[in-house]
């Protein structure tokens, strides 16, 4: 194994222990699926992988609650716990820098477009689990978690009203998983992205006709 794999292997039980006790949303299982995702990306598209995996590895250690008012901090309060966790192992400086930088400005609420590829595929890789089926059901563990109804009665599909995913889950759809695939930095991320968001308007359309009676 090279360097980084021994790095890697030897971070993997306390990101892993970190994630107990987490959400269905934010869990180990999550963990692996956008660790999966990175590795995607850069074999795909010529990516050196070792930084983005270990981001994505490292990128749930911590997470302030849905709904605290500090959660827009959890990226940059994560990605210090992640520089921590590196160094203890004496890893590279600068691997430990890019890692930081990654896990920072990932989080979709900051908005940041990052400047370092690395980061870029971070975010794409968590992003993509955010769409298609499983982003769905992600969706909906969400917001049972939060203890929000399903969709609004009176307009579930947003027809007549600005989506607001802080009372309906199915608002979360339309105020950002449907924007997802337009912010893909890689290749391979719009690529996959494209197909999952077709998933989500499948949903949509066959709810529609469901809560119609169809």
């Amino acid at each position: 194994m090279s360097d980084v794999d021994t790095l890697q292997a030897a971070i993997v039980p306390e990101a892993r222990a970190r994630c107990e006790g987490a959400d269905a949303a934010h869990d180990w299982l999550h963990v692996q699926r956008v660790v999966a995702n990175a590795r995607r990306i850069c074999a795909a598209d010529g990516i050196d992988a070792a930084v983005p995996v270990t981001a994505a590895l490292l990128h749930e250690l911590f997470n302030h609650p849905k709904g605290h008012p500090e959660s827009h901090r959890s990226g940059e309060i994560c990605a210090g716990h992640a520089a921590a966790l590196l160094e203890r192992h004496q890893a590279d400086a600068a691997l430990v820098e890019e890692v930081r930088y990654a896990i920072a400005v990932h989080p979709f609420s900051l908005g940041v477009v990052p400047d370092r590829i690395s980061a870029k595929v971070l975010q794409d890789a968590d992003r993509l689990d955010a769409i298609g089926a499983i982003g769905l059901a992600r969706c909906f563990a969400t917001c049972a978690t939060m203890q929000r109804p399903f969709y609004d009665p009176e307009d579930p599909f947003c027809d007549r009203r600005a989506p607001d995913d802080k009372l309906w889950g199915l608002d979360h759809v339309f105020r950002k998983l449907l924007r997802l695939g337009d912010g893909m930095h890689t290749a391979t991320g719009r690529s996959l992205a494209e197909a999952r968001t077709q998933v989500l308007r499948r949903f949509v359309e066959d709810l529609r006709g469901e809560l119609a009676g169809g």
